[in-house]
């Protein structure tokens, strides 16, 4: 007789996102999600087994009739509750010393972010005190940060080094991510992103050249002798920092050592970046704030998923990404909360809320950006992002009858979260 670790029983709603395999929504697929809903006579319930795997779903009596001798070592009532997958931030910077709160009063006074980067702000700040810091120190305030993505439903996120633009720092930065990857209760995708900037002191092309040349064979050897997994190449593709051809050479140098391009593109100026990351076959690109209409072809073309920013958009006052162009054209459009020191926000159902009023989303394409679409960003959708057997049990517990309560709650999510589970087990409970 087996026993389960985990039985949720007596839900209202099963939110599966996808049913029949699907491992991307693209265009206006995304408008139809599937969900299981129970009735006012029969629940539902989701089994997770000893791998931290999805077992089993369905209606409480189907479940327990196809496991008759059920035994378990914890069981949650879900009752007048849902069940839906964790959630996936697909772009995120939480590797970094130095908070830039000061840098809020120059935006809202109107200043730009090149002119906040002019002025000594911007990367350049964050990465002359990430160099300061130890490693410790940096691991300890990723912990944090870490910690209260979980609280706000994220099970997945993909992480990147770019606070360091010198060999030494960016390979400290992943070795914090390759540290909390291994001791965490998150998943987390990390992406190596030395051209975040142009360090002080060198041009473009010099940049790009220690990138190519020194950086890059150096995290090869570390990743081939297990030191790191690194699983995503970046490049800040904009004018003044990496143009269009720079980071094509950077981004076929990751790419020519196994590594998915998932980069920033698009974002402050028209750069084409999109036509050059469709070229490559991209995985992802995120920001596209600027993206042209032959840009958001190409995408879809090459099935790269575009990765939206609600949250920088909002704060730098950008205008935002025609986000209902990209998917009535068919584009696969998945979210994140581009969290770091100039977008401080790693709460992913706000920026959920803003996604559906600023870049004119319906509930259900939000739902489906941050999770199966923000899954196939990261090249992971075939374990994550739905809830489906034999996918990670990475999970959450709403607080509500309905599903849309997690985005129409603005700022509630303490509320509204009631579990979080991560491979099975219990990482975040609500106090009552």
């Amino acid at each position: 007789m087996d026993t389960f670790p985990l039985l949720i029983h007596s839900a209202r709603q099963i939110v599966q996102v996808v049913a029949k395999g699907e491992r991307v929504l693209r265009g206006r697929d995304m408008s139809t999600i599937a969900v299981l809903e129970g009735s006012d006579t029969e629940y539902l319930s989701l089994l997770v087994n000893r791998k931290g795997l999805i077992e089993d779903f369905g209606t409480d009596t189907e479940v327990q009739s196809r496991h008759p001798d059920l035994k378990v070592d914890r069981r949650i009532d879900a009752a007048g509750k849902c069940i839906i997958p964790g959630l996936v931030d697909a772009h995120t910077h939480p590797v970094w010393a130095g908070d830039r709160v000061h840098e809020f009063a120059m935006k809202l006074a109107g200043a730009t972010y090149m002119e906040v980067h002019k002025a000594g702000g911007g990367i350049h700040f964050t990465v002359d005190h990430t160099r300061r810091a130890s490693e410790e120190e940096l691991y300890c305030s990723f912990k944090k940060r870490l910690g209260t993505m979980i609280k706000t439903g994220t099970t997945l996120v993909e992480c990147k080094s770019g606070y360091g633009l010198d060999m030494d720092t960016e390979i400290k930065m992943l070795k914090v991510i390759e540290r909390a990857r291994r001791d965490f209760h998150i998943d987390i995708s990390s992406t190596y992103c030395g051209a975040h900037a142009v360090p002080k002191g060198k041009t473009s092309a010099e940049a790009t050249e220690d990138v190519i040349n020194v950086q890059l064979p150096k995290i090869k050897k570390m990743m081939n002798d297990g030191e790191l997994m690194v699983d995503n190449i970046d490049v800040f593709c904009e004018q003044g920092v990496f143009d269009t051809e720079q980071s094509r050479r950077i981004l076929q140098a990751g790419k020519d050592m196994g590594l998915l391009i998932n980069f920033h593109g698009d974002e402050l100026h028209p750069t084409h970046s999109a036509e050059m990351g469709a070229e490559l076959s991209a995985t992802a690109i995120s920001h596209l704030e600027e993206i042209s209409d032959d840009g958001i072809a190409a995408m879809v073309e090459s099935g790269s998923v575009g990765v939206v920013l609600p949250t920088t958009a909002y704060i730098l006052r950008l205008n935002p990404p025609p986000v209902r162009k990209m998917i009535d054209s068919g584009m696969a459009v998945a979210l994140g909360s581009d969290f770091n020191p100039n977008a401080y926000c790693m709460c992913m159902p706000l920026v959920m809320h803003l996604a559906c009023v600023l870049l004119k989303m319906s509930m259900p394409e939000v739902l489906a950006a941050a999770t199966i679409n923000s899954a196939a960003a990261l090249g992971k959708a075939d374990m994550h992002g739905s809830i489906e057997v034999g996918k990670y049990a990475n999970l959450m517990v709403i607080n509500a009858n309905r599903w849309e309560h997690l985005i129409y709650q603005m700022g509630c999510h303490d509320e509204v979260i009631h579990y979080v589970i991560y491979h099975g087990s219990v990482v975040h409970e609500r106090s009552s």
